[in-house]
């Protein structure tokens, strides 16, 4: 396994659990433990934010949220930069979009970002992209990043899918 291949599977991964926790979601998909816990329609925008955000970057392309209509779409009461690093509890419940719309977004960024990773070499991933660290960040370290804490996020949706359907 290559570079290029390890990297898209890990994406392809997500997107697999993506699907999951929206499959079928029903009104779990807004359920908050307490009144400041993220929801799993927040958690899913958020990830596919990030990853539409950061990849984008890196890729020298537009994001899909903006160039590929899903701004519109979901027409959320937030301004089209916002991915909801530092969201207050009130801008995390602002996000309330369908099932499908969340599941769309996420497929159109996750197929772009397997499709342009599979595109890697193993050199590429030494290209520094963020000089506002110390030591710079590579592309290496921005994917994983990137990736990590998509996994992270999707995690906490299926469990809190769980939670909410237990209760």
């Amino acid at each position: 396994m290559d570079v290029a291949e390890l990297l898209a599977d890990g994406y392809a991964r997500i997107a697999q659990s993506v699907a999951k926790a929206l499959d079928g979601v029903g009104e779990a998909l807004t359920w908050q433990p307490d009144p400041d816990a993220n929801t799993i329609a927040w958690l899913i925008w958020h990830l596919t934010r990030v990853q539409d955000d950061h990849v984008s970057e890196v890729a020298g392309v537009d994001q899909e949220w903006t160039a590929g209509g899903w701004a519109a779409r979901m027409a959320l009461p937030l301004a089209d930069a916002e991915t909801g690093y530092g969201h207050s509890a009130e801008q995390m419940r602002a996000v309330r979009a369908a099932p499908e719309l969340l599941a769309g977004y996420h497929q159109a960024v996750s197929e772009r970002t397997i499709a342009w990773v599979g595109s890697l070499a193993a050199a590429d991933l030494d290209r520094i992209v963020d000089t506002r660290w110390d030591p710079p960040v590579t592309l290496g370290v921005r994917l994983v990043s990137v990736l990590n804490d998509d996994m992270q996020h999707v995690g906490q949706a299926a469990y809190l899918r769980g939670l909410a359907e237990r209760r």
